[in-house]
């Protein structure tokens, strides 16, 4: 074994894992990955009995720590690596994942006062609940012709940090009076490795509205109209210093060298976005791909030498991932999440069986099913809006559609009209960049999802036209923070001198390539076509019943579920 080694830790919406990687020569040495004890938190906070609104989704902070030294503790006994020859960790995190926290750091939550206090936890990514806010924000922002909005491509998400932000000052004033800082998940976990605070400049530029090349936040007087109490909350709350990818940003403490079985002193790189880091995990350092990081939902990443207005993009900054070239994000709130709901509510036992009887997953089972099918088929159409839409409509007032249904329509053909949508979802955010002058000839995809299914790959290549190659690492993400970690560890201890010349001898190599078939491609045009009628029809404005259907479903749960955060007396 020769090393030296960094570790790359990599949370995730369910769950994290720790990757040590030999940066010496690229090899990743082994994986541990745990559940989130309290997953996410939609229905109740534990320990107390009061339910949580529609479209929440907290976390508990102590849950990523105990992941943390779990999955670290157990990727260095099992791997034989002695901790001296580690020279560095970095860790990445689902964005924005935010949370209220003292000015040492303590999450509110952790606070007995604050226990019960839905506002005092740390929110998701996929905390959704901050939609009105996000409205508003776009409403002032686009009356005040705020520049930023171009930056996101028109509009701003309710995922995004100002909005829940707002929606914790609107709805909890005193958590929002408590709190000393509003801070992103994975700033929040480099404090506790290094011992104080850190912000990056990835998470404040694609979350925070920031600008680092015009001007940082929105002036005070734009916070302020949105709420007087809300003028001060860039100096008060978010800060101004930000360290960018690849910094040494300090020493692992004693203390959480301790809890991770670690020598004190070794490097922790700088804190990151997982879209951010798997960028060169894959080897993209030039315009032309778009790499995507699929998971529960999938995140698109596109480098360029300018930068343009791109429909719906969720945000892009300059220098984040390669010097000199801007990067820009976009992609799909539900994609695993939304499989994962078809195979846990609603496909049949009979499926259960087969694919038992036969040894395989049922995710295996339905692929085998789906896959003998050609284009139109199962008469269906499906949009994929199971969690709102991240790009190019930037709304999670949306909800999804299978269109089509018959007597005869089996539970195959709505898992291919799923992943089809996911396919013309994608082809849409291609279309978007392009048509902005954006050059996109590949697509680069990774993550857990792209080795499983093998169908959607085709799918995604014979819709958009474009070649999908698929990296060979299944953790790409955590293999990204471990490359950041090799750089901020620097050649003095055996790491590199820069990201660019790490992602060239760190960068996962690829598995498979999908090409276009063109029997497949011709087969789907018409079908897109159809896609784009429904997806504009639903989402600008020709009708909003999905958005009142949300609506009445958000209230009526209300009034069942009896006193909640927002309805309490």
């Amino acid at each position: 074994m020769s090393g030296p080694f960094t570790i790359g830790v990599d949370f995730g919406s369910e769950s994290a894992r720790a990757l040590l990687l030999d940066v010496g020569n690229g090899r990743e040495i082994g994986i541990a990955e745990m559940a989130y004890p309290h997953g996410v938190i939609t229905d109740r906070l534990p320990g107390t009995d009061l339910r949580l609104p529609p479209e929440y989704a907290l976390q508990d902070p102590q849950d990523y720590l105990t992941t943390l030294a779990t999955t670290v503790r157990k990727v260095i006994a099992e791997s034989g690596v002695t901790p001296d020859a580690v020279i560095g960790i970095g860790i990445d995190f689902t964005s924005c994942t935010m949370l209220p926290v003292t000015a040492d750091g303590t999450p509110l939550c952790r606070l007995p006062q604050f226990a019960a206090e839905p506002h005092a936890w740390p929110k998701l990514w996929k905390h959704h609940a901050a939609q009105d806010q996000a409205d508003r924000v776009n409403a002032l922002a686009v009356e005040r012709g705020e520049s930023f909005l171009q930056r996101f491509g028109g509009r701003i998400s309710s995922e995004w940090l100002i909005p829940k932000s707002l929606e914790i000052l609107e709805e909890a004033p005193h958590i929002y009076r408590a709190a000393d800082r509003l801070i992103e998940a994975q700033d929040w976990i480099v404090w506790q490795l290094i011992g104080s605070e850190v912000r990056s400049i990835a998470g404040a530029a694609y979350k925070a509205t920031y600008l680092p090349d015009a001007g940082g936040y929105p002036a005070r007087e734009f916070f302020g109209q949105l709420d007087p109490a809300f003028a001060d909350v860039a100096d008060t709350k978010l800060g101004r210093d930000f360290c960018v990818p690849g910094d040494r940003v300090g020493d692992l403490t004693g203390a959480m060298a301790q809890q991770l079985g670690l020598a004190t002193g070794i490097a922790v790189a700088a804190p990151n976005m997982d879209a951010v880091v798997s960028v060169s995990a894959c080897g993209v350092a030039e315009p032309g791909a778009m790499v995507m990081v699929m998971g529960t939902s999938t995140c698109d990443f596109v480098l360029g030498p300018d930068f343009v207005p791109v429909e719906g993009s969720c945000g892009a900054a300059r220098d984040v991932v390669t010097p000199g070239l801007w990067a820009f994000e976009a992609g799909q709130n539900a994609v695993g999440d939304m499989f994962g709901w078809f195979v846990r509510e609603v496909l049949p036992e009979r499926l259960t069986r087969e694919a038992q009887q036969d040894g395989v997953s049922v995710f295996e089972h339905l692929e085998s099913l789906a896959g003998q099918q050609v284009p139109g088929e199962h008469g269906l159409l499906a949009l994929d809006w199971w969690s709102g839409n991240r790009s190019v409509l930037v709304d999670t007032g949306l909800s999804g559609l299978v269109i089509g249904l018959t007597l005869g329509t089996a539970p195959e053909d709505i898992y291919r009209a799923l992943l089809e949508s996911t396919a013309f979802g994608t082809r849409r955010i291609v279309e978007a960049f392009t048509d902005a002058g954006v050059v996109i000839d590949r697509l680069v995809a990774c993550g857990g999802l792209p080795r499983k299914s093998p169908l959607l790959m085709q799918l995604c290549a014979d819709i958009t036209g474009l070649e999908v190659a698929v990296v060979d690492s299944r953790q790409i993400p955590a293999r990204g923070a471990a490359l950041h970690a090799s750089v901020a560890a620097g050649p003095e201890q055996g790491g590199h001198a820069s990201i660019a010349e790490a992602t060239a001898t760190l960068a996962s190599p690829l598995h498979t390539t999908y090409r276009p078939d063109p029997a497949g491609s011709l087969g789907y045009q018409e079908i897109y076509h159809d896609y784009v009628a429904l997806h504009d029809y639903f989402g600008r404005g020709g009708d909003d019943v999905m958005r009142r259907l949300k609506r009445r479903r958000n209230d009526a749960v209300a009034t069942a579920n009896g006193p909640t955060e927002r309805n309490r007396p």
